[in-house]
């Protein structure tokens, strides 16, 4: 059984939801799951684990958040080389940018992306996109 580790940053509660989403379709692949804040966590606490699943939020001009999740992201750089990540948040603004610039970033540090690119849902996740969280989480599990 794979083991998937769910790590997340919320403003307004819509990543938490995606999150939430993710952690029920792994738990129904099969995966053990546990699902968590940046705040629980450590870059080296995550080096067990098989698959990480990394959730933030837009912010300002589409960058991750700054006090928490940049500097572990930053942190988390040197050590996911190998590792299978998959990264998703919600936005309200722009079109997704800050995803891609993280996805490139994870890639460009060694990790392998589960599905190629990460999961973005417009403000509160609709029904549509908690179906789509639901189907990253089985693709994490099945990593």
């Amino acid at each position: 059984m794979s083991k998937v580790k769910i790590v997340y940053w919320t403003g307004t509660g819509n990543t938490q939801k995606m999150a939430d989403a993710i952690a029920e379709g792994a738990k129904s692949a099969g995966a053990d799951v546990e699902v968590v804040t940046f705040d629980d966590v450590t870059a080296d606490s995550l080096a067990g684990d098989d698959v990480v699943a990394l959730g933030c939020p837009a912010m300002g001009a589409e960058n991750l958040e700054e006090t928490v999740v940049e500097p572990f992201v930053t942190e988390f750089e040197g050590k996911c080389s190998g590792k299978k990540l998959g990264l998703f948040g919600s936005y309200g603004w722009g079109d997704g940018q800050w995803m891609r610039d993280w996805v490139d970033r994870m890639s460009a540090a060694g990790a392998t992306i589960v599905t190629g690119e990460g999961l973005i849902a417009n403000n509160d996740p609709d029904d549509s996109a908690i179906s789509e969280a639901q189907n990253f989480g089985k693709a994490l599990a099945n990593a």
